[in-house]
């Protein structure tokens, strides 16, 4: 298995989008209750280019099997060299390396671009990604209890933090 990661490109979206819905429907990884469209993704990737801010996907025999990407953590001046991250891969990919290389490549871009720190916000219940952050030395810098609900219960978001 060769996997290559490029930047994002219009023709990835669909791809994308599936991945995300799928995440959205089956999983507390995204806290959306409904699908997205075609154009709302479209849309949200236009923004963080605009921005600066990188998309990048995983390539695996000319399919998209992963994404990831970093944008402001908060709107104010202040935390402008501080990003929040996301990865995503294929459900039927994870576990593979995938995750890893996608984290490796925006950990680059983010000092390439000088910023200071990144920030994850990870489900609690998702202790397959806590991990993996931590073996990247992200630190559990706090956790917010009962900030979500979804599927009929709340869920807590554990904030995790990378200095670049």
């Amino acid at each position: 298995m060769e996997i290559k990661i490029r930047p994002y490109q219009l023709e990835d979206a669909n791809a994308i989008l599936e991945i995300i819905n799928y995440n959205i429907l089956n999983s507390t990884a995204l806290y959306d209750y409904q699908p997205r469209s075609l154009e709302t993704q479209i849309s949200i990737f236009q923004d963080k280019l605009a921005k600066g801010f990188p998309i990048i996907v995983a390539i695996e025999n000319d399919i998209v099997v992963g994404f990831g990407y970093y944008s402001e953590f908060r709107f104010r001046e202040a935390y402008k060299f501080t990003v929040e991250h996301s990865v995503y891969s294929r459900p039927n990919h994870i576990g593979k390396g995938i995750g890893k290389q996608i984290l490796e490549s925006l950990i680059d871009l983010a000092k390439a671009q000088k910023l200071h720190t990144m920030i994850g916000v990870i489900d609690s219940e998702n202790k397959n990604s806590i991990a993996f952050h931590e073996k990247f030395g992200f630190k559990t810098v706090g956790i917010i209890k009962e900030s979500g609900y979804k599927f009929d219960r709340w869920l807590d978001s554990v904030f995790m933090q990378k200095m670049l």
